[in-house]
């Protein structure tokens, strides 16, 4: 009975916090012509339902791409007209072709909000729970606190019940694909990532870590005997699962490619908003943007997410452990993010994801980088309306994280997984120097992200330099993510086998 109180407990927090975002703003709120993001989610409903699936990427007179165009996969397009349907029975004109184009009322306003609570009842909390209570070491109630301590994850909470979007249903996918994967469901575990990729193509990011584990698990097998028969059988997973969301597609191959075309669109350039990655960060040095062709930086980008990637994938490839799984999703991930061509700040929601997986392992080092990860979305928070929300919900987050994790006092070099480390840096820190300056540092960037959170809000900017704060904010953020990505990196690649409390795979 207290089990079944506590899960519910973290569950009705989780649920009131979503909830009591979503009565502030959303992007685009009366911003007309385009609106935002909230007027793209309800455009896709308004297309899916009036139009053909063959109309959905092409642009047509009831069709203007440039117009908040469709350009996610199928299964997303799919989720929009289920979400239509629903719409038509309860208020046709949400949904009226052409006419319905910025609707804005109260009402349409608790409808959007419901579809993605209901995504998330349905998917990614499920999704966080079986995951903490299966997956995750420790007491019921140290799952507990982990599972709620995910579940309060502000970044997340802010933009899609904030801001507007349906991240939850791609990430919650991807859990579960984690999920069946750690619980020795290798077929499951394919199909549920497989629907989170046709759901976001941004998936992506996650994508070789999956391939490298299950890949590694075949090998192990013996790729002559049963590894070779897991492998068919996931490669076909994969392939049905694929040919079912793209079905509507497959008769004409224009389609196929017109899709692609949406998908992937090279032409926006390297980067567009202040993002806190490589390219932005580094643009305020060097313009890159203008100094190199398009085709340059396409393979500049292409190369450097490589290498970063490259040394966790081969580790994971041999020695597929859900530990080194993990860890392999955090730093493919935040390669991606922080190298990649053509990135949005939102994408930061994909290196989280993993992140909050190693809340139970590595909390400070994981709190360190969610906070720091909605920090690095303060300008668009800004510019939504999201002040408050980003204040309460961050200081919730960091509260319950510090509090019920001891995330302060899981310092140590071992605490840290730094151990295999620790004979190369006795000789300049003792092991009492490395958690005290651990510690401090982290005390001085939650008081830099404050202090900067208050002055973009209570200080107008120089006139020659309007866009000071989002450059600072993208750059310091993008500092942290560097320093955390060679540390995930250490970490994976100097983790040892007998390391207490690894989950073995089955």
């Amino acid at each position: 009975m207290e089990h079944w109180s506590l899960i519910s407990l973290c569950v009705l927090l989780a649920l009131t916090a979503r909830w009591a975002v979503s009565f502030n703003s959303y992007s685009g709120a009366g911003k007309a012509p385009m609106f935002g993001d909230y007027e793209a989610q309800r455009h896709w409903q308004e297309v899916t339902y009036n139009l053909p699936v063959q109309e959905w990427y092409f642009n047509t007179t009831d069709n203007d791409l440039n117009y908040w165009g469709l350009d996610y996969p199928p299964l997303t397009a799919y989720h929009s007209l289920l979400c239509a349907h629903v719409a038509k029975l309860i208020n046709p004109a949400w949904v009226e072709l052409r006419s319905s184009r910025g609707y804005e009322s109260a009402s349409h306003k608790l409808f959007m909000r419901a579809t993605v609570l209901v995504s998330d009842i349905l998917i990614y909390i499920p999704a966080v729970l079986l995951y903490c209570f299966y997956l995750s070491e420790g007491s019921y109630k140290k799952k507990a606190a982990t599972a709620l301590c995910i579940l309060l994850y502000p970044g997340l909470i802010l933009i899609d019940f904030g801001h507007f979007q349906y991240n939850s249903v791609s990430l919650g996918l991807a859990l579960l694909g984690v999920v069946g994967l750690g619980l020795g469901r290798d077929l499951l575990g394919s199909l549920a990532f497989t629907l989170a990729l046709n759901y976001k193509q941004m998936e992506l990011y996650h994508a070789l870590p999956f391939f490298c584990y299950l890949l590694g698990r075949c090998i192990k097998q013996g790729l002559l005997g049963k590894g070779l028969l897991l492998l068919v059988k996931i490669s076909l997973t994969v392939l049905v699962t694929f040919a079912l969301c793209w079905l509507p597609f497959l008769s004409d191959p224009q389609q196929i490619l017109q899709v692609l075309h949406r998908l992937f669109p090279v032409d926006r350039g390297l980067f567009e908003d202040k993002v806190a990655n490589t390219w932005c960060s580094l643009n305020v040095l060097i313009k890159i943007k203008t100094l190199l062709s398009r085709d340059t930086q396409l393979l500049l980008s292409f190369a450097l997410t490589l290498l970063f990637i490259l040394p966790s994938s081969i580790k994971l490839l041999t020695k597929p452990t859900i530990l080194q799984f993990k860890l392999a999703l955090v730093n493919s991930s935040l390669a991606f993010f922080l190298f990649s061509f053509q990135v949005h700040e939102k994408s930061i929601l994909l290196p989280a994801l993993p992140v909050c997986l190693l809340m139970n392992e590595l909390p400070l080092m994981a709190t360190w980088f969610l906070v720091t990860s909605t920090f690095s979305m303060l300008p668009l928070l800004l510019k939504d309306g999201l002040l408050l929300p980003y204040v309460v919900t961050s200081l919730a987050f960091l509260y319950f994280s510090v509090y019920l994790l001891s995330a302060l006092e899981r310092t140590s070099e071992e605490e840290l997984r730094l151990g295999p480390c620790q004979k190369r840096t006795q000789y300049c820190l003792s092991k009492h120097t490395l958690s005290l300056l651990i510690k401090c540092t982290f005390g001085a960037s939650l008081v830099f992200m404050a202090g900067l959170s208050f002055t973009s809000v209570a200080v107008d900017p120089p006139a020659k330099l309007p866009d000071l704060y989002p450059v600072v904010v993208s750059v310091f953020s993008f500092v942290h993510f560097l320093a955390l990505l060679l540390y995930f990196n250490l970490v994976q690649l100097t983790e040892l086998t007998n390391k207490k409390g690894q989950k073995k795979t089955n």
